[in-house]
């Protein structure tokens, strides 16, 4: 029986039992097996793909929608991938096509690696902005901010979810309460009793991932850091909005170094809704 081309093979919704299979197409393509995401983007979000009648995926994405259930007021589109042996035969552009026709009048935003860039610049996608992933042993150095981290408390999620809502500027509750259990810390900082910023840390193969992170202002941020990078011995790495120079400076004197730059890039809307002067680092580029 011959094998259907490409484009007759249906696009269907992905499962959490489909991780390994995601994972699966993440290492093909050179990429970490980041299981632990797959696993939270998956259950958080939608996954699309088209199964492989070989076996495994020939490709996948994940749309992570936010605010009102039905009617969300934005939408990140992230974990787009081809397997190797069908890259360069449009099935990367038909699923992205695909996304834009369910999601109708949803704003969308996604990291755009310089690979992938010129396909979502052809759907329509404009660049809003830029995100530097830095990487690295955090050595602590020089004053440390005078500001008061703790670790969070079952308390404190309401003000973390209402700071979220200010700063990223829609209801983030789905997956905001999953970070107690997806990552290994999560720290607020406080000043008077009032919350004033609060950030994660998450494993991620050899690494530990800071994000989110939101902070009233920089110092703020730098003590998130600070007080997470305690936690652990393991490399720090984020994806930090480049405006923010004087933080990237920072961690950069105290051991990170760049890695790659990522474009953002947003759809049916001028720019991202929230407040970026606080918003430091998203959760990972795949969600925002």
């Amino acid at each position: 029986m011959p094998t259907p081309s490409l484009a007759a093979l249906p696009i269907r919704r992905l499962t959490p039992r489909d991780l390994t299979a995601c994972a699966d197409l993440s290492e093909d393509r050179g990429w970490p097996r980041e299981e632990h995401k797959w696993g939270l983007l998956l259950a958080a979000g939608k996954g699309y793909g088209v199964e492989d009648p070989d076996g495994g995926l020939v490709t996948a994405c994940v749309v992570t929608e936010y605010g009102s259930s039905g009617r969300p007021d934005l939408a990140a589109i992230g974990m787009v991938l081809v397997a190797e042996r069908h890259s360069r035969q449009g099935v990367g552009r038909r699923l992205m096509r695909h996304v834009l026709t369910e999601m109708g009048t949803t704003p969308l935003t996604l990291h755009a690696t310089p690979y992938g860039r010129p396909l979502y610049e052809e759907l329509g996608f404009k660049v809003t902005g830029r995100a530097e992933m830095v990487s690295g042993h955090f050595t602590p150095g020089g004053r440390s901010p005078a500001i008061t981290t703790r670790p969070a408390t079952a308390e404190d999620i309401s003000m973390i979810l209402r700071l979220d809502e200010e700063v990223f500027g829609a209801d983030r509750t789905h997956v905001i309460t999953r970070l107690p259990a997806f990552s290994d810390h999560l720290h607020v900082a406080v000043e008077n009793g009032r919350l004033i910023g609060y950030a994660a840390v998450w494993p991620n193969m050899d690494t530990h991932v800071v994000g989110p992170l939101a902070a009233r202002d920089t110092e703020t941020a730098k003590a998130l850091i600070t007080s997470l990078a305690t936690r652990t011995d393991r490399p720090l790495r984020t994806d930090i909005d480049v405006r923010h120079d004087e933080l990237l400076t920072w961690v950069k004197d105290r051991g990170l170094t760049s890695v790659a730059f990522n474009a953002v890039m947003t759809y049916g809307v001028a720019e991202l809704p929230g407040d970026w002067t606080r918003r430091f680092a998203p959760l990972t580029v795949a969600a925002g």
